[in-house]
């Protein structure tokens, strides 16, 4: 299968916004952590159109590609709008913290009444408008994989696969970040995106070793120009992504808040070696 600039970024900001509805629909961080995400991937999205065009691919495949890509813009922008519209109602989950945490204070201080903090009875947005760009662009890897070549249900599984497991790591680290912004947030959000980014890790790395793929390369059926290296980087870069969510893992176990930041460093880690484990693999088998 070829590796392409379009499909990357593609890739990307479809796991990346599916992640993004995963930590929305908990309805406790912040909205600007949604305006970030759908911001970030929208103009990924647009990149992928640019970068569709500039490699002028022919088929049908490429078509679909670029229809999806455009989906995935007009599905975040919808989102951000409505999102940034909605604003006043702030988010339920956070509501109800912060409303625990008065009461506990005024109970310590033998206040009577109960606080509130309705959000001002405004509409809150509605996390399921977050599942319109990744569904679109859903559309648009399955026509990719048409466009990159190779036997299409393989293709289509590494595609996919890939696109979550690099979107789930990528917003894992950004969510890393928004602790700075909300500190009283729980660590339950992160957790979850650590948690998707291990379970999604094998299925990556069985789809890229999946025949024709890097078990041939690894024991030389296939030569990738470099006398085995690209081979054994990407074995290191697939052992080091686990390793680095794992230990991501056994940080946020700590109860310091600074873990929070180890945590996010180490994603910054895992990123890389995420990449990798997909990038190289992808352009060692490419014909």
């Amino acid at each position: 299968m070829q590796l392409d600039l379009a499909t990357v970024l593609l890739q990307w900001a479809v796991g990346g916004l599916a992640f993004c509805w995963v930590t929305t629909r908990r309805r406790e961080v912040g909205l600007g952590y949604g305006w970030l995400l759908r911001s970030t991937y929208l103009i990924l999205a647009a990149a992928a159109v640019v970068a569709g065009r500039v490699e002028d691919a022919d088929g049908a495949g490429a078509v679909v590609r670029e229809v999806g890509a455009v989906g995935v813009i007009a599905g975040a922008t919808i989102a951000l709008v409505v999102s940034v519209v909605r604003r006043r109602a702030g988010v339920s989950g956070r509501r109800t913290v912060r409303a625990e945490r008065r009461a506990r204070v005024r109970a310590m201080l033998g206040e009577r009444g109960e606080p509130t903090d309705s959000g001002d009875g405004a509409r809150e947005f509605p996390p399921a408008l977050d599942l319109i760009a990744p569904i679109l662009g859903l559309v648009g890897l399955l026509g990719a994989a048409s466009a990159v070549g190779g036997p299409y249900p393989l293709s289509a599984v590494r595609l996919v696969v890939g696109a979550l497991f690099l979107g789930a790591v990528t917003d894992a680290m950004l969510l890393g970040h928004w602790y700075l912004v909300q500190p009283g947030l729980a660590r339950g959000p992160v957790r979850e995106l650590v948690r998707c980014t291990a379970i999604l890790w094998p299925f990556e790395v069985a789809a890229l070793l999946w025949p024709t793929g890097m078990v041939q390369v690894l024991d030389g059926t296939i030569d990738d120009g470099w006398n085995g290296l690209l081979g054994w980087t990407w074995a290191v870069s697939a052992v080091s992504a686990i390793g680095l969510v794992g230990a991501t893992w056994l940080a946020l176990n700590e109860r310091s808040y600074s873990a929070v930041m180890a945590a996010t460093g180490l994603l910054y880690l895992a990123i890389l070696m995420a990449f990798g484990t997909d990038l190289i693999a992808r352009a060692t088998l490419a014909p």
